[in-house]
């Protein structure tokens, strides 16, 4: 191998490398999923891949600088979107007083057998004072509703503090594939 052969080799090992931090810096992050309120749509200890600069909806799984805890993210579902009012009642979400069905977490509700609900009664007035999501906010939820510290504690969360947008699950590879 020449000199030249070894120059060109560096450089496209340098291009490369440029590429996937630019990727990662603007496009995507790994996050590594920490604690069981997500479960079971997103388990303890695995690794995901979030969009950054999406435009976040309902439903969507986000991550956040926790706001009671620095230097911790937070990973939840987005329920509400600015001006939406969210209440539950016996077990069931309802947006603007329409019900809302939740098929992500059909399977965790099946496995109940203590004859409680997965979601306590509430709405945003009881918790806030204030019936519908402000402008520039977000109310969010963790799927494991009976031990998640979301929302309903830690209160709104603003949507420029939106990191990444949560899509895909990569480790463990019996998890591989897209995130509901």
């Amino acid at each position: 191998m020449n000199i030249k052969e070894v120059g060109k080799t560096i450089l496209l090992f340098l291009i490369l490398g440029a590429i996937l931090i630019g990727l990662r810096q603007f496009v995507f992050t790994p996050v590594v999923v920490k604690g069981d309120s997500m479960d079971p749509t997103l388990i303890d200890g695995e690794r995901v891949i979030a969009l950054k600069n999406t435009k976040v909806k309902r439903f969507d799984i986000v991550t956040f600088p926790a706001p009671d805890d620095e230097g911790k993210n937070y990973i939840k579902r987005v329920i509400g979107l600015p001006g939406d009012t969210v209440e539950y009642k016996n077990d069931k979400l309802y947006i603007n007083d329409k019900e809302y069905d939740e098929p992500y977490l059909k399977e965790f509700k099946g496995k109940l057998d203590d004859d409680q609900p997965l979601t306590y009664d509430f709405n945003l007035e009881e918790l806030f004072g204030s019936k519908t999501v402000p402008e520039g906010q977000l109310f969010v939820l963790g799927d494991n509703r009976r031990i998640s510290k979301d929302s309903r504690i830690i209160g709104m969360i603003k949507e420029k503090d939106i990191m990444a947008d949560v899509k895909f699950v990569f480790w463990p590879l019996d998890r591989f594939g897209t995130v509901d």
